[in-house]
C-alpha cells in the first residue's frame, strides 16, 4: 500500500465534506471486514457480542457433529471455525470470546469425533500437530486475560489438556511443552 505524503493529507484535509464522505464511503464499501465492524460498532452499538459468540457456537456444534471419515477432513473443519472466530476478534476486539470459542471447538472435536483423534499415526499426524498448536494458542491467549478469568476457564482447559495428552497430539503437546493441567 502507497504511503500518503503530507502534500497530499493537506489536500484531503481541506477538501469539502461532501467530498470527503464520497470519498469515505467508497473507500469503506472496498473492505467488508471494515463493514462488518462498523456495522458492529456504530449500528449494533457493541450489543451484539453474545450473539455472535452465540452463532458460531451453533456453527461448532453443528460441524463436530459431522461423521468424518478421516483427521484431514476434521482438520479442514477446525481450520474454518478458527477462521470465524479470527474474524469474529477483528469485527468484535472480544479476546475473551476468542478464548472461550476457541476451547470450545477443540473440546466438542474430542467430544463428538474421539474414534478419529485417539490414535497417533500418519493419517493423523497433520490434524494432532494442528491440534497441538491451536491449544497451544488458546492457552496463550487464555493467560493473557485478567486473572478473574482464568478461573472461569479453568476446567474446560484442564479437560482440553487431559484430552491433547491422552489422543493423538500427545507427541506434539510435549514438544510444545503444553502442561499436562493447570
Amino acid at each position: 500500500m502507497p504511503a500518503i505524503t503530507a502534500e497530499l493529507k493537506r489536500a484531503l484535509v481541506h477538501l469539502p465534506e461532501s467530498e470527503k464522505d464520497k470519498l469515505l464511503l467508497k473507500l469503506v464499501g472496498k473492505d467488508a471486514m471494515l463493514v462488518e465492524r462498523l456495522e458492529f460498532e456504530l449500528i449494533e452499538h457493541g450489543q451484539t457480542v453474545d450473539e455472535r459468540r452465540m452463532t458460531i457456537r451453533e456453527f461448532i456444534d453443528r460441524t463436530a457433529r459431522l461423521k468424518q471419515d478421516s483427521a484431514g477432513w476434521i482438520m479442514m473443519d477446525m481450520r474454518t471455525i478458527s477462521g470465524y472466530i479470527t474474524r469474529h476478534l477483528k469485527v468484535t476486539k472480544d479476546k475473551y470470546g476468542e478464548v472461550e470459542l476457541g476451547l470450545y471447538m477443540l473440546n466438542s472435536f474430542f467430544e463428538e469425533q474421539p474414534d478419529k483423534l485417539r490414535t497417533y499415526n500418519t493419517r493423523t499426524d497433520k490434524c494432532a500437530q494442528y491440534i497441538a498448536k491451536r491449544a497451544d494458542q488458546v492457552l496463550k491467549k487464555m493467560l493473557k486475560l485478567d486473572a478473574d478469568y482464568h478461573i472461569e476457564f479453568m476446567d474446560d482447559m484442564n479437560l482440553l489438556l487431559g484430552r491433547l495428552y491422552e489422543n493423538c497430539p500427545a507427541h506434539y503437546a510435549r514438544q510444545l511443552g503444553i502442561p499436562k493441567n493447570l
